[in-house]
């Protein structure tokens, strides 16, 4: 195999049979420009919508700019940390998930915000990976831009960006970009994430 090439499935080394769509998602950097139709985004966010959330309060909103729109694709760029923008600019569309803070049935805070929001992105991602597509998601945002440039009220908080789009060449990335969509996918084994009688006592599998 030449060295510039290497598996882009990416698939999920598990230690244990894993859905296939779970072993075939991974968050890639080199996206290709073309744009997506407008019938597969809906799928995507119809697909969040259905996640579940604490008494079903639904804190998720999402705000979406597609790359065929170039003012409103460049404002959500804008908002990304620059590390970012450097290879984000590709994708066929930029997001960011948002969370209401509190539940709507009591004005209390919803401490469960921030992991609802979570699932609902989680379904998105599947059905992205479903469909062909890839998604990659960003801590590396500026929120207080977010909130300006969207008039995001402070009852919500923004949480993640996110790049959705369909694979593309290694080659329009930097080195040390490059490197790390080549570096083995790891996780920490079961036995470290998971407990039994008490914390730090992994399950005797």
């Amino acid at each position: 195999m030449n060295p510039a090439e290497f598996d882009r499935t990416r698939r999920a080394p598990a230690d244990h049979p894993i859905h296939e769509l779970i072993a075939r998602r991974w968050s890639p950097r080199a996206f290709d420009e073309r744009p997506l139709e407008p019938a597969i985004l809906r799928q995507l966010f119809e697909a969040a919508r259905w996640a579940p959330s604490s008494f079903n309060e639904q804190p998720w909103r999402f705000l979406v700019a597609e790359r065929q729109n170039e003012a409103e694709f460049a404002r959500m760029l804008d908002c990304l940390l620059e590390g970012n923008r450097k290879w984000a600019h590709r994708a066929s569309v930029l997001a960011i998930s948002v969370a209401k803070l509190a539940f709507d049935r009591s004005g209390k805070p919803n401490r469960h915000h921030a992991h609802d929001v979570g699932l609902a992105t989680g379904n998105l991602v599947l059905q992205a990976t479903a469909l062909g597509l890839h998604v990659h998601m960003m801590a590396g945002f500026d929120p207080q831009k977010v909130r300006a440039a969207y008039g995001v009220p402070e009852t919500f908080e923004p949480l993640t960006a996110i790049a959705i789009g369909c694979l593309g060449s290694i080659d329009v990335l930097d080195e040390k970009k490059q490197a790390q969509e080549r570096a083995p996918r790891t996780r920490l084994a079961v036995s470290e994430v998971v407990f039994q009688r008490e914390w730090g006592r992994g399950m005797n599998w």
